[in-house]
Protein backbone atom coordinates (compact mmCIF):
# COMPACT_ATOMS: atom_id res chain seq x y z
CA UNK A 1 0.00 0.00 0.00
CA UNK A 2 1.17 3.49 -0.81
CA UNK A 3 1.11 6.42 1.57
CA UNK A 4 -1.83 7.98 -0.29
CA UNK A 5 -3.85 4.79 0.09
CA UNK A 6 -3.10 4.64 3.82
CA UNK A 7 -4.12 8.29 4.33
CA UNK A 8 -7.26 7.75 2.22
CA UNK A 9 -8.18 4.69 4.30
CA UNK A 10 -7.63 6.53 7.59
CA UNK A 11 -9.72 9.48 6.41
CA UNK A 12 -12.42 7.07 5.29
CA UNK A 13 -12.46 5.44 8.72
CA UNK A 14 -12.74 8.89 10.35
CA UNK A 15 -15.59 9.85 7.98
CA UNK A 16 -17.52 6.64 8.62
CA UNK A 17 -16.87 6.73 12.37
CA UNK A 18 -17.99 10.32 12.74
CA UNK A 19 -20.98 9.59 10.51
CA UNK A 20 -21.98 6.84 12.92
CA UNK A 21 -21.59 9.28 15.81
CA UNK A 22 -23.85 11.75 13.96
CA UNK A 23 -26.74 9.32 13.88
CA UNK A 24 -26.13 7.80 17.31
CA UNK A 25 -25.55 10.99 19.30
CA UNK A 26 -28.33 11.92 21.72
CA UNK A 27 -27.34 15.60 21.75
CA UNK A 28 -28.34 17.53 18.64
CA UNK A 29 -25.48 20.02 18.72
CA UNK A 30 -22.93 17.23 19.17
CA UNK A 31 -24.44 15.47 16.16
CA UNK A 32 -23.99 18.64 14.10
CA UNK A 33 -20.37 18.94 15.21
CA UNK A 34 -19.68 15.29 14.34
CA UNK A 35 -21.16 16.10 10.93
CA UNK A 36 -18.46 18.77 10.54
CA UNK A 37 -15.80 16.14 11.27
CA UNK A 38 -17.34 13.76 8.74
CA UNK A 39 -17.50 16.44 6.04
CA UNK A 40 -13.91 17.47 6.82
CA UNK A 41 -12.67 13.90 6.47
CA UNK A 42 -14.52 13.61 3.17
CA UNK A 43 -12.82 16.80 1.97
CA UNK A 44 -9.50 15.23 2.98
CA UNK A 45 -10.36 12.18 0.87
CA UNK A 46 -10.95 14.50 -2.09
CA UNK A 47 -7.54 16.10 -1.50
CA UNK A 48 -5.86 12.69 -1.50
CA UNK A 49 -7.58 11.95 -4.82
CA UNK A 50 -6.11 15.25 -6.17
CA UNK A 51 -9.54 16.84 -6.57
CA UNK A 52 -8.64 20.08 -4.81
CA UNK A 53 -11.50 22.09 -6.25
CA UNK A 54 -14.09 19.54 -5.10
CA UNK A 55 -12.44 19.43 -1.66
CA UNK A 56 -12.73 23.20 -1.22
CA UNK A 57 -16.29 23.18 -2.50
CA UNK A 58 -17.00 20.48 0.11
CA UNK A 59 -15.52 22.66 2.85
CA UNK A 60 -17.18 25.89 1.74
CA UNK A 61 -20.64 24.58 0.94
CA UNK A 62 -21.15 21.69 3.34
CA UNK A 63 -19.02 22.63 6.33
CA UNK A 64 -19.38 26.36 5.88
CA UNK A 65 -23.01 26.65 4.81
CA UNK A 66 -25.07 23.54 5.44
CA UNK A 67 -23.80 22.87 8.96
CA UNK A 68 -24.13 26.55 9.88
CA UNK A 69 -27.68 26.51 8.49
CA UNK A 70 -28.38 23.37 10.54
CA UNK A 71 -27.02 24.99 13.71
CA UNK A 72 -29.06 28.15 13.06
CA UNK A 73 -32.13 25.96 12.60
CA UNK A 74 -31.45 24.25 15.92
CA UNK A 75 -31.01 27.57 17.72
CA UNK A 76 -33.91 29.42 16.08
CA UNK A 77 -36.49 26.68 16.51
CA UNK A 78 -35.55 26.26 20.16
CA UNK A 79 -34.87 22.57 19.73
CA UNK A 80 -33.61 20.77 22.85
CA UNK A 81 -29.85 21.21 22.98
CA UNK A 82 -28.99 18.78 25.78
CA UNK A 83 -30.00 15.16 26.21
CA UNK A 84 -33.62 14.57 25.32
CA UNK A 85 -35.80 11.49 25.58
CA UNK A 86 -37.76 12.75 22.55
CA UNK A 87 -34.80 11.98 20.29
CA UNK A 88 -34.96 8.24 20.97
CA UNK A 89 -37.90 6.51 19.30
CA UNK A 90 -37.17 3.04 20.64
CA UNK A 91 -36.51 1.65 17.16
CA UNK A 92 -32.75 1.64 17.60
CA UNK A 93 -32.23 -2.11 17.08
CA UNK A 94 -34.47 -2.51 14.00
CA UNK A 95 -32.88 0.61 12.53
CA UNK A 96 -29.42 -0.82 13.19
CA UNK A 97 -30.37 -4.11 11.50
CA UNK A 98 -31.72 -2.30 8.42
CA UNK A 99 -28.62 -0.05 8.29
CA UNK A 100 -26.25 -3.02 8.50
CA UNK A 101 -28.17 -4.94 5.83
CA UNK A 102 -28.15 -1.92 3.51
CA UNK A 103 -24.45 -1.32 4.13
CA UNK A 104 -23.71 -4.99 3.43
CA UNK A 105 -25.58 -4.87 0.11
CA UNK A 106 -23.86 -1.63 -0.92
CA UNK A 107 -20.37 -2.82 0.02
CA UNK A 108 -20.94 -6.11 -1.80
CA UNK A 109 -22.08 -4.28 -4.94
CA UNK A 110 -19.13 -1.89 -4.81
CA UNK A 111 -16.58 -4.65 -4.29
CA UNK A 112 -17.98 -6.78 -7.10
CA UNK A 113 -18.44 -3.84 -9.45
CA UNK A 114 -15.03 -2.23 -8.94
CA UNK A 115 -12.87 -5.23 -8.09
CA UNK A 116 -10.34 -4.61 -10.87
CA UNK A 117 -10.74 -0.82 -11.20
CA UNK A 118 -7.91 1.45 -10.12
CA UNK A 119 -7.63 5.24 -10.13
CA UNK A 120 -4.55 7.03 -11.38
CA UNK A 121 -3.80 9.64 -8.72
CA UNK A 122 -1.89 11.94 -11.06
CA UNK A 123 -3.67 15.29 -11.36
CA UNK A 124 -5.54 15.67 -14.62
CA UNK A 125 -5.18 18.92 -16.55
CA UNK A 126 -8.18 21.21 -16.40
CA UNK A 127 -10.27 19.19 -13.96
CA UNK A 128 -11.35 22.28 -12.03
CA UNK A 129 -12.11 24.04 -15.31
CA UNK A 130 -14.42 21.26 -16.48
CA UNK A 131 -16.20 21.06 -13.14
CA UNK A 132 -16.60 24.83 -12.95
CA UNK A 133 -18.01 24.91 -16.48
CA UNK A 134 -20.49 22.17 -15.61
CA UNK A 135 -21.64 23.96 -12.45
CA UNK A 136 -21.95 27.45 -13.90
CA UNK A 137 -23.20 26.57 -17.38
CA UNK A 138 -25.18 23.34 -17.20
CA UNK A 139 -26.29 23.34 -13.57
CA UNK A 140 -26.58 27.06 -12.79
CA UNK A 141 -30.41 27.07 -12.61
CA UNK A 142 -30.70 24.15 -10.14
CA UNK A 143 -27.85 25.68 -8.12
CA UNK A 144 -29.71 28.99 -7.80
CA UNK A 145 -33.04 27.27 -7.07
CA UNK A 146 -31.35 25.36 -4.25
CA UNK A 147 -29.93 28.58 -2.81
CA UNK A 148 -33.41 30.20 -2.83
CA UNK A 149 -34.86 27.06 -1.19
CA UNK A 150 -32.24 27.19 1.59
CA UNK A 151 -32.97 30.90 2.11
CA UNK A 152 -36.71 30.16 2.34
CA UNK A 153 -36.01 27.41 4.90
CA UNK A 154 -33.96 29.82 7.01
CA UNK A 155 -36.69 32.47 6.87
CA UNK A 156 -39.27 29.81 7.77
CA UNK A 157 -37.20 28.76 10.78
CA UNK A 158 -37.03 32.37 11.96
CA UNK A 159 -40.78 32.84 11.54
CA UNK A 160 -41.55 29.59 13.38
CA UNK A 161 -39.24 30.46 16.25
CA UNK A 162 -40.86 33.80 16.94
CA UNK A 163 -43.70 33.59 19.44
CA UNK A 164 -45.28 36.94 18.64
CA UNK A 165 -46.11 36.31 14.97
CA UNK A 166 -49.80 36.51 14.17
CA UNK A 167 -50.89 38.46 17.25
CA UNK A 168 -52.61 41.86 16.98
CA UNK A 169 -50.25 44.81 17.00
CA UNK A 170 -51.64 46.78 19.94
CA UNK A 171 -52.15 43.93 22.41
CA UNK A 172 -49.47 42.21 24.49
CA UNK A 173 -49.34 38.42 24.36
CA UNK A 174 -51.24 36.47 27.01
CA UNK A 175 -53.75 39.15 28.18
CA UNK A 176 -57.49 38.66 27.68
CA UNK A 177 -59.15 40.85 25.10
CA UNK A 178 -62.18 41.97 27.15
CA UNK A 179 -60.19 43.23 30.16
CA UNK A 180 -61.96 41.00 32.74
CA UNK A 181 -58.76 39.74 33.88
Amino acid sequence: MTGAEIVFTLLGVVAVGSGLLVVSSRQLVHAALWLVVSFGALAGCYLVLTAEFVAWVQVLIYVGAVVVLLLFGIMLTRAPIGRSADLDSGNRWPALAVALATAGVLVTLLVRGFRDAFIDLDPGPGSAEGLGAAIFRTWVLPFEVLSVLLLAALIGAIVLSRGDVGEPVGEPAGEPEDGDG
